[in-house]
């Protein structure tokens, strides 16, 4: 369920510190420790999968938990509206291999150049 070299696994199995926003069965929120926008967490499940690629139909629990936690946690910060970014392979500029939606609120990303 989880690689031994992955630094978001290290992170859910709390070998490396990290400011835990929200967590459930299936997935944990952090804070991103290079914030792009005011408000800016990480949405990492809590089985090593590589990107939404390789979500499969026994792991629907996973992908249903990344969207509900969102939810809930948009509404428990007040926040009126935010974006869910993931980027899916190396060439989208995936540069840790384990899936993981970047949370953002506070910010209009669409209003110029905008670079995760």
């Amino acid at each position: 369920m989880f690689d031994s070299s992955c630094i978001f696994c290290k992170i859910i199995q709390g070998s490396i510190p990290s400011t835990i926003i929200k967590e459930n069965e299936y997935v944990t929120v952090i804070e991103n420790i290079a914030p792009k926008a005011p408000t800016h967490y990480l949405i990492i499940p809590k089985k090593h999968l590589i990107d939404v690629a390789q979500l499969t139909q026994a792991d629907q629990q996973f992908g249903w938990n990344i969207l509900k936690i969102a939810g809930e946690v948009a509404q428990e910060k007040k926040l009126s509206g935010f974006n869910l970014i993931s980027n899916n392979g190396k060439s989208a500029g995936q540069s840790v291999f384990h899936l993981h939606f970047h949370f953002m609120s506070g910010k209009n990303l669409y209003s110029g150049e905008f670079k995760l």
